[in-house]
């Protein structure tokens, strides 16, 4: 398969030019740390009971019929999984706050979909697979660590609050880590692929924290 390129992207949308500003600028941090065990709420953020809506400009439409996920890289078993065969995978449903960099959290969503323990069982990643590269329908990457990849409640999600997944919101399937900043729950997920070596995405080449804790406000790159 071949790679993505970020110079693929669409044109810098508003959104994005100003995003890259605020990492410039270290906008929104507050220099406090908290502790999820203690804090629901990590620094500098505010509740929100709506789900806004940010993206690079560009919102894919994928039909059931043409999605599919494919797993590869570093594992014993890559997959691809069309939507009948991701839906006969084992199911589960999880709660979780979210927390976007853009310091807006929402708490107790309900997601539905196949939990990412379960797809590690399935294709079994090698020893040398420390890192995960995520890949979008938009050509949008994001990069995490294996240990992130598997936290007990993330969850690749087709549906929220017993709805599917819009597509202003990533459907048909996007990842959700609840424990990072959002950026890092790639929307539109078309693919995983497991690395031995750590790959920046579109937002850590463009002054983005490579790890993205909330409560550590890891918002922006120390480079």
């Amino acid at each position: 398969m071949p790679t993505d390129s970020r110079d693929d992207l669409p044109e810098a949308s508003k959104l994005t030019r100003t995003k890259q500003r605020w990492a410039r600028e270290g906008r929104f941090l507050t220099g406090r740390t908290a502790r999820p065990q203690s804090d629901r709420l990590p620094p500098g953020q505010h509740l929100v009971r709506d789900w806004p809506v940010l993206d690079l400009g560009e919102q894919p439409e994928i039909t059931l019929d043409k999605w599919q996920l494919v797993i590869d890289g570093a594992v014993e078993n890559p997959v691809t999984l069309d939507w009948a065969r991701f839906q006969s995978e084992p199911q589960s449903g999880k709660v979780s706050d979210i927390h976007c960099v853009t310091t807006w959290s929402r708490y107790d969503n309900r997601w539905t979909g196949v939990a990412t323990q379960d797809l590690l069982d399935l294709v079994m990643p090698t020893p040398v697979a420390h890192f995960v590269i995520l890949h979008s329908y938009d050509r949008y990457t994001t990069n995490i660590t294996l240990d992130d990849f598997a936290s007990e409640d993330a969850i690749v999600a087709h549906s929220w609050e017993g709805k599917p997944l819009t597509r202003e919101h990533g459907g048909p399937v996007r990842l959700v880590v609840p424990h990072l900043y959002f950026w890092k729950s790639a929307k539109w997920l078309r693919r995983i692929e497991f690395v031995e070596q750590d790959r920046s995405g579109f937002w850590e080449v463009n002054g983005y924290h490579n790890r993205a804790d909330p409560w550590k406000e890891q918002r922006y790159s120390d480079d």
